[in-house]
């Protein structure tokens, strides 16, 4: 038995659930409603989550309940994000707008009843708040930061250096971390040389690391399975195996020295994690990318580039190397070549192999380009 507060209107959602009826009271069921609608297509916390958050946000930022929001509302909101000192970027802009519209979509849907309850109780209806004439156009195929872009040969030997020298420093200092810095310096190492994602990095065990018949030379980083790959919408992670190129043999020395002789001393147990902290846990996608920041900083490198830029770097030199399209597309777990292009950012020198190469197929030998 449910006891009404005087004046209150119940309102029914679903069989045996019975809300009162203030107005903050039925938005938040329209937030759970449109949470249940999403988990039930499998789509992970990690995506349910941030979008309820952007949803209250808009709320907070209009004052407005859902069915009192309209398309004046939403372009002011992109406005108010695109002002001030840190702009939001287009891409995130456009999908900001995408989430607010699923949100209304959702309202809108005659099955949910949302339409007809807003109607009885507050007299107005939920309503499409971006259309074609205020939203950002999705008009070119990708729209990531222009900053970001593969690291050159010699950053990538900065970067490692730093890392490597950072250990030696807080050694000489008295101070604790060295343990941790020479993990960092290994995890920043592997990451390069296997092309992957930071949290599918965190999640790679020790089994992950695996001997592959054709090259036994590589002991156990012949290969590496990457069993937490990124997922598509309402899907499981995605599996791959990566091999180890020969270019990236210096990886297996490392690997071995962390694998025997400094992740033992960190006394994981029986924690099955490749990459683990101090307190035998597994080292977090924050931990990596705090990583790969400090030792940018210390090698002075430009601050627009970030842990993702390794995964660039990888795919931009596997294609100099002269590795083959499709090959590099499935090491990196791409499902289109064209996701795969987007990453390569190859060298004028490279560049210009190829056109002597092509010159000297159409031309023979004596062609000259002076």
């Amino acid at each position: 038995m449910v006891t009404e507060a005087p004046g209150s209107v119940r309102l029914a959602l679903a069989p045996n659930v019975v809300l009162l009826d203030p107005e903050p009271a039925v938005s938040s069921a329209m937030k759970e409603g449109w949470a249940r609608q999403q988990s039930a297509r499998f789509l992970q916390a990690s995506t349910v989550q941030p979008r309820l958050r952007l949803v209250q946000r808009f709320e907070d930022f209009t004052g407005l309940y859902p069915w009192q929001w309209t398309p004046a509302d939403g372009e002011a909101f992109i406005v108010h994000l695109r002002s001030g000192a840190k702009p939001v970027q287009l891409s995130t802009a456009r999908s900001y707008g995408v989430v607010i519209e699923l949100f209304v979509e959702y309202l809108l849907d005659r099955r949910y009843g949302w339409i007809e309850t807003c109607q009885e109780r507050f007299g107005l209806s939920p309503q499409v708040i971006f259309h074609e004439g205020n939203s950002v156009l999705h008009s070119v195929e990708y729209e990531g930061d222009p900053r970001r872009r593969p690291l050159t040969y010699d950053e990538v030997q900065a970067l490692f250096d730093a890392a490597d020298a950072r250990p030696r420093r807080i050694h000489r200092q008295g101070r604790k971390g060295t343990l941790t810095a020479l993990r960092d310096a290994a995890a920043l190492k592997t990451i390069y040389a296997y092309g992957t994602r930071r949290t599918e990095s965190s999640k790679v065990d020790l089994v992950d690391l695996r001997r592959h018949r054709k090259a036994p030379q590589f002991g156990t980083a012949g290969s590496m399975t990457v069993r937490y790959g990124k997922s598509s919408k309402g899907t499981p992670p995605k599996r791959r195996t990566v091999l180890l190129v020969p270019e990236m043999d210096w990886v297996v020395d490392v690997l071995d020295e962390w694998v025997h002789e400094i992740r033992p001393r960190l006394a994981p147990g029986r924690h099955p994690a490749l990459w683990v902290t101090e307190r035998a846990g597994r080292m977090s996608p924050r931990s990596i990318n705090e990583a790969f920041v400090t030792a940018r900083q210390d090698a002075g490198l430009d601050e627009d580039l970030d842990l993702h830029c390794l995964r660039h770097s990888y795919i931009t030199h596997l294609t100099e190397f002269g590795y083959p399209a499709r090959f590099v597309q499935e090491q990196v777990g791409h499902s289109h070549a064209s996701t795969t292009a987007i990453y390569m950012g190859v060298s004028d020198e490279y560049r210009n192999q190829l056109l002597e190469a092509s010159l000297k197929r159409r031309l023979g030998d004596d062609w000259d380009l002076k």
